[in-house]
């Protein structure tokens, strides 16, 4: 890397905390999420945001919007939501001059550079299958023609674990295609109470502008070439593996697993372990990048057997036999 290229690189690195600081403005604890979402935007994935009503999710993707100059959509998602509702429609129009009809596409809520899928589960599965190309392909295709979304794009989609009446389930396929699994918890007491001194009142924070679009695609450039040593991905490769019963060998797994995590997952744990590095300020990987990381990334992952879910054994009981 040049002189001049890393200069640069560690100007915008040094922006990362100013940025959690100006989310931290309006968003009161919540820590570990908010890093997580940033993981996802310098990986250049999406994420999949668990919550009880309440816990600000929506607004925590708004104020990062806002303090990232990116362009906000928010989709409510219900169960009459229509794919053409997501990624727009074409409608007929007519040239006042030659009175010649034609169709033009009028792009959807997809096209913007957040999207929040609110309540993903709430809408049927055609619907949700709109944004598996969009989040796959970063294009949408209507009647035969591409249109590219806006760079840098991240879909956060959210659902509420309470609520399972007249909810759609996300099939393993789409869930497998959100880098990041996060679960979001209550608050602690003083950050609950600093929650209810700080949003009662007239007062409203001003948000200040961190960074640009081309800045964060320059941020997602590095987070591809920071260093990651031979022995952590040949540990990456061995934490997946062990995931899957038939070639695992933990017998936690082999007892409560039905199967395991596929390549997709060492893909994204490397990528995100070299996001976490830039966010933390560092240009290497090391073991607690991977280990902190295995959660949210294969939580999602792995399927467990029926007497796993009758004992109340949760995916992330398997992670921490693994990564212990």
């Amino acid at each position: 890397m040049e002189t001049k290229e890393l200069t640069h690189y560690k100007t915008l690195v040094a922006k990362l905390p100013h940025l959690k600081k100006e989310i931290g403005k309006v968003i009161v604890g919540q820590q570990e999420a908010i890093d997580e979402i940033l993981i996802a935007l310098l990986a250049g994935g999406h994420c999949l945001l668990e919550g009880v009503p309440g816990l600000a999710k929506t607004l925590m993707v708004k104020t990062m919007a806002d303090a990232l100059e990116m362009n906000f959509k928010r989709i409510q998602f219900t169960p009459d939501l229509m794919p053409g509702d997501i990624v727009g429609t074409e409608i007929l129009e007519e040239d006042h001059e030659t009175g010649r009809k034609f169709f033009k596409f009028n792009r959807g809520p997809i096209f913007a550079n957040v999207v929040l899928a609110d309540e993903i589960n709430r809408t049927p599965p055609k619907t949700q299958a709109a944004l598996l190309e969009a989040m796959q392909e970063y294009k949408v295709t209507y009647a035969g023609t591409d249109y590219e979304l806006p760079r840098p794009f991240l879909i956060i989609a959210t659902q509420n674990p309470i609520e399972q009446a007249g909810t759609y389930p996300l099939p393993e396929a789409q869930l497998d295609r959100f880098l990041l699994y996060i679960k979001l918890s209550y608050p602690s007491e003083q950050e609950e109470l600093n929650v209810l001194k700080s949003t009662t009142g007239t007062a409203r924070p001003t948000l200040q502008t961190v960074l640009t679009d081309q800045e964060i695609m320059d941020l997602q450039n590095l987070t591809r070439q920071v260093h990651i040593s031979d022995d952590l991905i040949g540990y990456i490769n061995k934490l997946v593996r062990a995931t899957r019963p038939e070639s695992s060998s933990s017998a936690f797994v082999k007892q409560w697993c039905d199967w395991g995590a596929g390549p997709r997952a060492g893909q994204a744990l490397v990528l995100c372990s070299k996001a976490r590095a830039v966010l933390h300020e560092r240009f290497s990987v090391i073991p607690e990048d991977i280990q902190t990381l295995a959660y949210p990334i294969l939580r999602h992952r792995i399927a467990l057997n029926f007497r796993a879910e009758a004992e109340n054994v949760t995916t992330d009981q398997v992670i921490k036999e693994l990564v212990k």
